[in-house]
Order: structure tokens, then C-alpha cells, then sequence
């Protein structure tokens, strides 16, 4: 397994980390996860190398985090725990954001909610300090909290030592810069695969230069990329595999066209003796600015498997060639 530093601290990463939203459960996940293999799948993880575990409160309404807490019992010292706040169901608070799982969502950024919301995570899991506390999702209108309240009240809580480093997630290049004009960024959680590049425009340059670093997620395009996901599979109308608004890719015209791609890769999984997930992982981790990648897993199996990209070490020539014939395949109709 690889490591690097988490931006400007001291937290030294895998670069494969455990993204924990399926952990959480609920109706967009389909089947209901059990708490019992999740824990052997995080618990799989860390055995594997992997020191980076990422949750949030919206996962399963705190239910991801509680299951966090209960699989590294005994292990604290072997876990960087990356948790969120942003987004709050305990009342109106905020900025309606969506109705998720039978509860009305609102995009919150107050210094108040921010300071229950941390309380409750670390009761959650069961830990004295988060490693690094990300606002999930920018705030907006008609309740948008001034990022430089936001940034106080994180800064705050770091000088108290309830979080080590602060991260953004889902943020533009303009909210990222306002940010760091206010406190410390360390990471930035971006949706980034690819098929999914557009950050490569703007915020991975930033990151770069600004010393931020980047944890890309669904960069499996949930699961599409691991060929798994044949041409016969179905999904339940409230899974998000079935939006095809969030994922056009899942279409059936288009999950061909992808599933043909991923055929034409057999030389280089046999060339790297690993799986196509573990190929388009280890390709996201070997983009620039990209230094984290996070992974969902269910099973103790997917667990390991995803662990086992972060020792592949791919030649330039066929990460170009990834890219080359990515691009090639054009956009989703």
C-alpha cells in the first residue's frame, strides 16, 4: 500500500481509502447492507493497508458512523477517520436540499448546527478527535452562511482538538479559494473518474499548487468499472444506478460501449496480474492532483480486492493509453 500526506498535516493516507456511504444503507443502496460483514469489511480493510476510512452523518443517518465506531474498537491508533457536516435533518435549519429516505434535507453551514453535528459524530464513533472534518456540501441560498463563519468555526474546533484537518467536498474553484482565504484546506473530496474528469480543468491545478489534497469519489462510477455490471443486470427504480440523469453511463446503450472498452483492457489486467477495479483504481491515483482514491466495499472480499490497487504502480504509457481510449469512446448518449 501506498501513503501520502493529507495536505499541509501530519496524517500520512493510503491512497486507496474506504468510502463508507453503502455502509450506511437505505433505499438508493437497493439491498440493505448487514452490520456484521461491514464491520468485517472495514476491519478487512485496515488489515489490508488501508488507514483512511471515510463516513459522514448523512450515511444512513448516522448509522454509517456507529458502525465505524464499533469496527475500530481496540484500533483507533491505526485509523485516520474522516467524517463530514453540512447537511442536517434535525430541523429546518439551513436551506432545503432534497428529500432523502423519507426525510427532508437541508444544506447547513451555521456555527451552531456545525458544533452539535461534531458532538454527535464523536459520539457516533467513539473517538476523542475526527482526523479530518469536511464540509459535505456548500451552502446556498436562501440561508448561506458566510464561508468565513463556516471557516471560523471549523478553525475554532481545530484549536479545541475535536478535528486535526479541514476539508471541502463538492465545492467550485471560487469556494475552494474563499476557503483557504479564511483557514486551512488540507483535502478536497470531488466526484472524479475517468469518465468523470472535469475538475482536471480547474481544481486539480489549484490543488496541486495550493498543497490540497484530492480523494476522489465514484471513481468506480458504482461499480460500472469493475465490468461486473453486465448488459442483463436491473435495478430497483430507487437506486441511483437507475438515474440515468446522475449516470447516463448505466443506460443500456452506453453500459455496452463501456463493458466493450473494459473487454479491450484483458492485456493490461493480465500485464498487472489484477482485476479491472483494481486497474481504474490505481489509474485515478496515478492522475495528477488525484492522491486519494475512496472505495466502497460491502464485503470483506470487495474490501480487499479494492485494498489491493494501492500497490500497483502503473507505466506512463498505459495510463496514457487508459486515457487516450477513454476519450476516444466519446461522451454518453
Amino acid at each position: 500500500m501506498k501513503y501520502r500526506k493529507l495536505g499541509k498535516s501530519d496524517l500520512n493516507a493510503s491512497v486507496v481509502g474506504l468510502g463508507t456511504w453503502v455502509t450506511g444503507g437505505g433505499i438508493v443502496w437497493g439491498k440493505n447492507p448487514d452490520d456484521n460483514e461491514s464491520i468485517r469489511a472495514i476491519q478487512a480493510s485496515i488489515d489490508a493497508g488501508v488507514n483512511l476510512i471515510d463516513t459522514a452523518p448523512a450515511y444512513g443517518f448516522g448509522r454509517s458512523e456507529e458502525v465505524i465506531g464499533k469496527a475500530i474498537q481496540g484500533r483507533r491508533d491505526q485509523v485516520i477517520i474522516a467524517t463530514k457536516c453540512g447537511l442536517w435533518t434535525k430541523d429546518k435549519r439551513g436551506s432545503f436540499f432534497c428529500e432523502f429516505d423519507g426525510r427532508d434535507m437541508y444544506r447547513c453551514l451555521r456555527p451552531d448546527t456545525i458544533r452539535e453535528e461534531v458532538e454527535m459524530s464523536l459520539r457516533r464513533l467513539g473517538v476523542d478527535v475526527i482526523d479530518l472534518y469536511q464540509v459535505h456540501w456548500p451552502a446556498i441560498e436562501p440561508e448561506k452562511t458566510p464561508i468565513a463563519e463556516t471557516m471560523g468555526c471549523l478553525m475554532d474546533l481545530k484549536a479545541q482538538g475535536k478535528i486535526r484537518a479541514i476539508g471541502v467536498s463538492n465545492v467550485c474553484l471560487d469556494e475552494m479559494k474563499e476557503y483557504e482565504a479564511h483557514g486551512v484546506v488540507d483535502t478536497n473530496q470531488p466526484r472524479y473518474s475517468m469518465f468523470c474528469r472535469g475538475i482536471e480543468k480547474d481544481i486539480l491545478p489549484y490543488c496541486i499548487d495550493h498543497r490540497i489534497s484530492t480523494l476522489s469519489y465514484m471513481s468506480l462510477e458504482q461499480g460500472l468499472l469493475t465490468g461486473k455490471v453486465t448488459m442483463d443486470r436491473q435495478f430497483d427504480k430507487n437506486e441511483w444506478r437507475s438515474n440515468e440523469q446522475w449516470n447516463p453511463w448505466f443506460k443500456p446503450a452506453n453500459r455496452k460501449r463501456v463493458l466493450d472498452l473494459l473487454a479491450s483492457w484483458k492485456d493490461l489486467t493480465v500485464k498487472y496480474d489484477c482485476t479491472l477495479a483494481q486497474l481504474a483504481i490505481a489509474w485515478t491515483f496515478h492522475q495528477p492532483g488525484v492522491t486519494h482514491v475512496l472505495c466502497g466495499a460491502r464485503t470483506q472480499t470487495q474490501a480487499m480486492d479494492n485494498a489491493k490497487a494501492g500497490s500497483l504502480a502503473l507505466e506512463p504509457a498505459d495510463v496514457d493509453r487508459i486515457r487516450n481510449e477513454v476519450i476516444a469512446l466519446g461522451e454518453p448518449v
